[in-house]
């Protein structure tokens, strides 16, 4: 797929996404870099560059875009489970903040002790190095009851390995490429090491599978619900409904919303504190989820139940999304005039540039295709000083060619030759080949 549409962003990310899978953590990050080279607000690839940078350890870095991703997407439960952990697995690594006192002498305060925590992981570093190295004569002390769990299965092997190391004939022995036995098995023994250490930072979130579906079971057995096991289950279960849409599963995704929703509705306020929200974004879910099967009416009734219940409960955010969803599902069926009325509603509810580019041309498009070309001109032209804003060069092409079309439709032949051709410029500069072809 890469080499007919080369440099395509979706492709990337579905490249990086199969690295990730093979360990390949470097070609990984490559590509979710190269997906965001083009347009740094990208969401998919933001994610996928914090992901990447989380399993490599870098969980700071990976927090930062997790929080980029979280600002321009914040409909979207997996950054939110992406700066949880994050921030769980720091304070697993260095402590709670609460920890660290700050005197305040002067500027250069919090940089030295920067500087101190950096020389003391330095020697950390030396330090694992040579234990590594040295792995049959100095033994780290662990908790048995501790790495049982953070191996699981592995930790069997660990200990055959720990057997094999006390039979000294076969570790003088060699294999045929010529490799010692004992490097094998001291190097086993210091990736479980290594990979224990990890998960045992992230461990809130993955490293305890087991103990997670046994707080499961006794969620249901028991009536009363902790809010902790409460929150991890619906992060999750808002997490699989979002992947599910986004990897073409928008059957399995409506399925798994349904069963979540007649789950929270069994709850009560007190299980659940913003149970009315949740039940909201719910129906939003299961409407794009109905969307992309085509079944326009189904998905328009249940945006149309998130609308309601986010005014009633007065969340704004809420209901600028619902109208936001309301009118795709208006235009899709060709009822523009109707997406047109529920866009120009959520106008004064948009927060940035980019949320306003995009939708004054979408009402704008929609004028056009009514022929009205005067309203089209003019949304067309709100959406290009908002791209302009923003800094998007993309926008900014499909604007222009909006007006140029409004201007053509209003006779105006000169000013929409020169649209044209600066919108020319524009799909040049971001090596936009479509977009070349249907302008010429």
């Amino acid at each position: 797929a890469l080499k007919l549409r080369e440099g395509d962003k979706h492709c990337l990310v579905a490249r990086s996404k199969c690295y990730l899978k093979l360990g390949d953590t470097e070609n990984s990050l490559k590509d979710a870099e190269a997906s965001l080279q083009n347009d740094k607000t990208f969401s998919e690839g933001l994610y996928q560059k914090a992901e990447t940078l989380y399993i490599m350890g870098d969980f700071e870095f990976a927090l930062v875009f997790y929080h980029r991703g979280s600002r321009l997407r914040p409909e979207l439960q997996k950054f939110r489970l992406g700066i949880e952990k994050s921030q769980e697995a720091i304070v697993n690594c260095i402590g709670s903040p609460s920890s660290i006192k700050l005197e305040n002498k002067g500027d250069l305060c919090f940089i030295s002790r920067q500087a101190e925590v950096q020389e003391a992981n330095e020697k950390l570093q030396v330090k694992l190095t040579r234990d590594q190295k040295c792995a049959r004569k100095e033994k780290p002390v662990r908790n048995p009851k501790t790495e049982r769990q953070l191996l699981g299965e592995l930790y069997a092997d660990k200990a055959y390995l720990k057997k094999l190391l006390k039979d000294k004939d076969l570790m003088e022995s060699s294999t045929k490429q010529g490799i010692k036995v004992a490097d094998l098995v001291l190097g086993g023994i210091s990736y479980l090491d290594r990979r224990s250490e990890f998960w045992q930072q992230q461990k809130p979130i993955y490293a305890r599978v087991r103990e997670r579906k046994l707080r499961q079971q006794s969620c249901v057995r028991d009536k009363k619900r902790k809010p902790a096991e409460v929150g991890r289950y619906l992060v999750k279960s808002m997490e699989d409904i979002d992947m599910l849409l986004t990897g073409g599963s928008p059957e399995e995704s409506c399925k798994k919303a349904e069963h979540v929703l007649k789950t929270v509705q069994g709850w009560s306020d007190d299980e659940v504190p913003n149970r009315n929200e949740l039940i909201g974004n719910l129906h939003s879910c299961i409407g794009n989820a109905q969307l992309e099967m085509g079944q326009m009416e189904a998905a328009l009734k249940s945006h149309q139940m998130h609308l309601e219940l986010a005014r009633q409960n007065n969340l704004p955010d809420a209901v600028s999304r619902a109208l936001e969803n309301i009118g795709r599902v208006y235009a899709r069926i060709g009822k523009l005039q109707q997406a047109i009325d529920t866009w120009e509603e959520k106008i004064p509810m948009t927060k940035s540039s980019l949320e306003k580019t995009w939708l004054f041309h979408e009402i704008g498009r929609c004028y056009l295709e009514l022929n009205k070309a005067e309203a089209a001109q003019n949304y067309g032209e709100k959406s290009l000083q908002s791209a302009d804003e923003e800094g998007d060069v993309e926008w900014q092409l499909h604007a222009t060619v909006l007006v140029a079309q409004a201007q053509v439709k209003l006779k105006d032949y000169r000013s929409a030759i020169m649209n044209f051709e600066e919108a020319l410029e524009k799909a040049k500069l971001i090596h936009n080949e479509a977009a070349q072809k249907a302008i010429i």
